[in-house]
């Protein structure tokens, strides 16, 4: 074995025994030159899949930054007389983004078209304000007046009919633009019972299988088919039960927006039967469980429900509703008015109003209420207080109570209660507190 010191003469050429000579250092690369480019990227080398070998290599694509576009020109200015002809448009707000820009950079360099505008932009504060797009609800009513005031209908409807006319259309509109997801939409429900407001939560579709299956008792009155079919609950008529077996119903819960036609055709053969029918059936006995009405009164029960739970689906959606036009609203707060002493009697019975203080012959005048119901559709009623067939009359008066239309028909389709009707109130405070609370009573699901 060698020694460190010893060479072979084996591993580098030259003579035996002649050690390895070491080179001498060698200069930087910057010393001699600017340094040469950068070596081209590595080639990527692919497998071929099918083949099973190699690919051929490919080249890293070259990119090079994409040429400036230039900037496009802009557009002349239109002509004079093309500006000035749209200055009319432009004080309606007529006028697109475009044009708007370039008659108010016209209306800074021309003098003669800034008078004109200016004088235009005047005019056009002097017209009527602007309207929201929603129809008026009563437009049906008024067409259908002119048109039957210029020829009358071959088979009018019924006057006390009208009112349900008239809320079924408006239901209808709103209905019309409604989609299946707003037909699921909650809805609440008010009612009072006894002494105590109720609520209930249900569905768009929920309350017009409800308004559906009330209608139904004014259906079978008049021959027509029942909308429970079989499912019809026997015994005497009640809207709560049949509200009740309306809504387990399995089509109403998986297609809501199918309700919309079945009611819209009911009330349509609703009002057909009885314009057919005329006066002859006005006085047809419809009943409502406990109680009965008159057909001519049942179409302004039908007429006051509807508008009311209209009311109720338009606050769950957020859409306006208007109430129902004057004259119909007096109908129907004069059926509740002429309800209430049939009502009081109903709470007297139920030991939830004070006993009459004397007794009174049927039509008879007795102890007296002075109803007066201001606004739209008001009136002045004198409600008996001590017998449903007593006579109430101005003289025999002991108490007043003066309400808003409007607050009078909340009360009575029990959505406010009777401490939070903000009433004008004089006289004897039972008799004020028992037809209140009896309004409240007239109000059910």
């Amino acid at each position: 074995m060698n020694g460190p010191d010893e060479w072979d003469g084996r591993e580098l050429p030259g003579g035996p025994g002649e050690r390895p000579r070491i080179p001498s250092p060698r200069t930087a690369a910057e010393d001699q030159g600017p340094l040469p480019d950068a070596p081209p990227a590595p080639v990527r080398e692919t497998v071929d899949d099918t083949a099973g070998g190699p690919r051929a290599p490919e080249a890293e694509p070259v990119t090079e930054p994409p040429a400036p576009l230039p900037l496009p020109l802009p557009a002349p200015a239109p002509p004079h007389r093309v500006l000035k002809s749209l200055l009319g448009a432009w004080a309606l707000s007529a006028c697109s983004a475009e044009e708007t820009t370039a008659v108010e950079a016209h209306l800074t360099d021309c003098a003669s078209c800034a008078d004109e505008a200016l004088r235009l932009r005047d005019a056009v504060g002097l017209l009527h304000p602007a309207d929201s797009l929603d129809l008026d609800p009563l437009l049906r009513s008024r067409v259908l007046e002119g048109c039957l005031g210029r020829r009358p209908a071959r088979i009018p409807v019924p006057e006390w009919a009208t009112p349900y006319d008239a809320e079924t259309a408006k239901l209808d509109a709103l209905l019309r633009d409604m989609g299946e997801a707003e037909w699921r939409a909650p809805v609440r429900l008010r009612w009072f019972e006894g002494e105590r407001p109720v609520e209930r939560e249900t569905t768009v579709g929920g309350v017009m299988g409800h308004l559906m299956a009330v209608d139904g008792l004014v259906a079978t009155a008049l021959g027509l088919p029942d909308p429970l079919g079989t499912a019809a609950p026997p015994g005497t008529p009640d809207p709560l039960i049949r509200t009740e077996t309306f809504w387990r119903t399995p089509d109403e819960e998986h297609s809501p927006l199918a309700l919309h036609a079945p009611w819209r055709d009911q009330s349509y053969a609703l009002i057909r039967q009885v314009s057919f029918a005329g006066d002859k059936v006005a006085e047809l006995a419809v009943p409502y469980g406990d109680f009965r009405l008159t057909l001519r009164d049942s179409f302004l029960d039908r007429a006051f429900e509807c508008w009311v739970h209209a009311g109720d689906i338009a606050e769950a959606v957020d859409y306006p509703y208007q109430p129902p036009a004057a004259g119909h609203l007096h109908r129907m707060v004069d059926l509740a008015a002429r309800l209430l002493p049939s009502a009081l009697a109903d709470r007297r019975r139920a030991g939830l109003a004070a006993p009459p203080q004397r007794l009174v012959e049927a039509g008879a005048p007795g102890r007296t209420l002075h109803l007066e119901v201001e606004g739209n559709g008001g009136g002045h009623w004198y409600i008996a207080l001590d017998s449903p067939a007593a006579l109430g009359t101005p003289d025999r008066t002991v108490a007043h109570i003066a309400l808003d239309s409007a607050e009078f028909c909340q009360l009575a389709a029990g959505h406010i209660s009777p401490e939070e009707a903000a009433a004008g109130q004089h006289g004897e405070r039972d008799a004020i507190r028992d037809v209140l609370f009896a309004t409240a009573s007239l109000s059910r699901l």
